[in-house]
């Protein structure tokens, strides 16, 4: 089994203008606090979503978009939105398709519950429950995930990108 180590880019601030350059971009975005820590059972995160797209047609800068514009119904992320700058960042789906050889939603559904493990709980602007991934087989790969990166204030590279 292989095993791949997950980094995340720079942090970018939660706006339009740092958005519109990943539309026809797929992968997964994780949208975090600036500075506040969620307290989840098992430690705390800054991290707030797990999201995706599946489609070039519904990229990562159209979903990212909704969020900011409110059109998602999500209203912890706009909530949130309203007590501190956001940040996000992202996991080009087309740089682990050569590794990873399943869907990008089983891609989803392996952090959110790579998540689970480490935190306890669904981060908390997920709405999903009974996420499974690949019942019928394990992934050939195993991702470690780098969850640190979403500690503390300066963690991820804190507030760069504003």
């Amino acid at each position: 089994m292989q095993e791949i180590k997950v980094f995340f880019d720079e942090p970018s601030a939660f706006n339009l203008q740092r958005i519109r350059p990943l539309v026809g971009v797929r992968g997964l975005y994780f949208i975090f606090l600036s500075s506040v820590e969620i307290r989840y059972p098992f430690r705390t995160s800054r991290l707030i979503y797990i999201g995706m797209s599946e489609k070039k047609t519904n990229s990562i800068g159209n979903r990212l978009a909704g969020h900011y514009l409110g059109q998602s119904g999500n209203q912890g992320i706009s909530n949130y939105m309203k007590l501190e700058p956001l940040l996000f960042t992202y996991v080009n789906f087309e740089m682990l398709r050569k590794m990873w050889k399943h869907r990008v939603e089983d891609l989803e559904s392996y952090f959110i519950l790579d998540f689970v493990k480490h935190y306890g709980v669904y981060p908390i602007c997920n709405n999903k429950t009974g996420f499974d991934i690949l019942e019928d087989e394990s992934p050939d790969v195993t991702l470690e995930i780098d969850w640190s990166y979403f500690h503390g204030k300066n963690a991820g590279g804190g507030t760069h990108g504003q």
